[in-house]
């Protein structure tokens, strides 16, 4: 491990009145995440590879970022193993050296489903903090978003 990367964890979660496999099926499909993710301006669809375990999907997807009174913008990749059944993992990989992992599980609950992502970060350390705030707080109106949408349904 290099000092210059910071290396972050972090855990979300939310509680959506949807069974599992629909909420699931939702957060798997980047052009969903698009309409619940407050950075998100587009997504395209790269690559998709079928398996017997599930299947990967590839996106180049277009951020903004606040950065106070200025915005810019951000194009990375992302990327999602979705097996049959089980964990999404998700990654997305932006210049200059930022990493985001994450694992998300869907829990049946009472009344639906508990989405827990656990959002693993690499940055350089002058952007470290920045990113993660960024990121969480984004996240978070995410998971809310996907609530929103099915209590809405």
């Amino acid at each position: 491990m290099s000092w210059w990367i910071a290396h972050a964890e972090r855990t979300l979660t939310e509680e959506v009145p949807a069974p599992p496999e629909k909420v699931r099926d939702y957060y798997a499909d980047l052009d969903n995440i698009r309409l619940v993710h407050p950075l998100i301006v587009s997504v395209e669809l790269l690559s998709r590879h079928e398996s017997p375990d599930g299947y990967r999907v590839s996106y180049q997807v277009v951020d903004r970022i606040p950065l106070g009174p200025l915005t810019l913008k951000a194009t990375y990749r992302a990327r999602l193993e979705v097996p049959v059944t089980g964990d999404v993992h998700t990654e997305a990989d932006q210049a200059p050296g930022v990493r985001l992992r994450a694992t998300v599980s869907f829990e049946p609950i009472d009344g639906g489903t508990r989405i827990t992502e656990r959002i693993r970060f690499a940055a350089p350390r002058p952007l470290a903090s920045f990113t993660v705030r960024q990121a969480v707080k984004a996240h978070a109106k995410m998971l809310y978003g996907i609530r929103r949408q099915f209590e809405l349904r």
